[in-house]
């Protein structure tokens, strides 16, 4: 600091950006942009310094434990496997299936695994059948088998997870799986067992409104499938209670929610425009919450139409602060969608604790994404945030 303030008074430029550059480094903040300064990492830095693990994400975990641990809770066909892509290409590296010569349901990629807790079913199609029970009831899953292999994995150790096979409903000889520095739980419910929960180092909840997850199942199974509107509407009440009792409560023990509801901006019975809400827990300890413009205000923002391009019906934006589900938290609303991609820079330049490690990587990182489902509304926007 005496070495760059003695270059100040001196003049020398030169010597001035070599000296900021080089405290910028040693404080943890980048010199290559005033803005990234001020909206940088969402990841909270400790008081203390930080433990050395073989993670590389060593900051935001616990003395001893070797890999960081999402939890993902959706029912199926709420985009989650969309939001694994996403999450794997952001970590670094394509993702792909485990190759192990046979069916399997785990993604990797260089730096972090995912499980499906499909994986730990009890039954197998048949035995569910016999049993009268959901792929969705508690106690059609092997929790104790799931927490003995989630306490494994923190601690760097090798496991052997079951597999159930989707195409056949058998459950098929387990797979060797070594863990990643990053190591995400997606299903229907890894935050229902109170040990697997206490395990997760972060929670999300994709949250789909039953109007939108009932506009989608007819277009993917009637549309795209043949079935008639009769089956699917059997199919979403048969799943239900189940759903309602073991699935949806999550939302409340959830670090952050995504939450996917009809449009306000037009009359959309078909889900063509979406509502989609970034709920995120007040005071958490590893991640700031993001927000626009100034933190703690209430904000309605409708884009400049000369900077951010959209056709009927347009973006809208809001920011606030509000209870859900007996907690207090932030909540950043999108409702519309973009019409071009590279002009979401916009958005993101009133937006901080994007959890960005530059300006301009929010976008960069949709603009990789942007033939994926969602990526031109508000999903791909939130889910891109998380």
């Amino acid at each position: 600091v005496k070495a760059l303030r003695q270059a100040i008074m001196s003049g020398s430029v030169m010597r001035c950006l070599l000296l900021a550059t080089i405290a910028a480094s040693a404080s943890g903040y980048s010199a290559v942009s005033p803005r990234s300064a001020f909206r940088g990492s969402r990841v909270v830095a400790p008081a203390r310094a930080a433990p050395v693990t073989q993670c590389t994400v060593f900051m935001a975990t616990k003395t001893g434990v070797k890999a960081f641990v999402v939890g993902v809770a959706a029912d199926s066909g709420c985009g989650k496997s969309t939001f694994m892509r996403r999450l794997t290409n952001i970590f670094g590296g394509s993702g792909a299936l485990l190759d192990i010569g046979r069916e399997t349901n785990t993604l990797v990629s260089d730096k972090t695994t995912v499980i499906c807790l499909d994986d730990y079913h009890k039954y197998d199609r048949t035995g569910r059948a016999t049993q009268k029970i959901t792929a969705l009831h508690k106690d059609c899953q092997d929790w104790a088998l799931m927490a003995e292999h989630v306490a494994a994995i923190k601690n760097g150790d090798v496991i052997m997870k079951p597999i159930y096979n989707h195409i056949t409903g058998a459950l098929d000889a387990p797979e060797e799986i070594v863990p990643t520095d990053i190591v995400i739980l997606e299903g229907l419910h890894p935050m229902l067992d109170d040990k697997v929960r206490a395990m997760l180092d972060l929670s999300i909840y994709l949250d789909i409104s039953d109007d939108v997850k009932f506009a989608w199942k007819i277009q993917r199974d009637m549309q795209e499938r043949g079935h008639s509107l009769e089956s699917i509407k059997k199919s979403i009440e048969g799943r239900k209670p189940d759903f309602d009792a073991y699935v949806a409560p999550q939302r409340a023990m959830a670090d952050i929610v995504i939450e996917v509801l009809p449009t306000q901006l037009v009359d959309d019975k078909e889900g063509k425009f979406l509502r989609v809400r970034f709920i995120q827990k007040a005071g958490l300890d590893l991640i700031k919450s993001p927000f626009l413009f100034d933190e703690g205000s209430t904000i309605e923002w409708t884009p400049c139409g000369k900077k951010l391009t959209c056709a009927y019906p347009g973006i809208k934006f809001k920011y606030g602060q509000e209870m859900y589900m007996g907690a207090e938290v932030t909540v950043l609303e999108m409702d519309g969608r973009f019409d071009k991609l590279d002009e979401l820079i916009y958005v993101e330049s009133a937006l901080t604790n994007s959890g960005a490690k530059f300006y301009g990587e929010l976008t960069q990182q949709i603009l990789k994404n942007k033939d994926a489902v969602g990526s031109d509304n508000g999903t791909g926007f939130m889910q891109t945030l998380c």
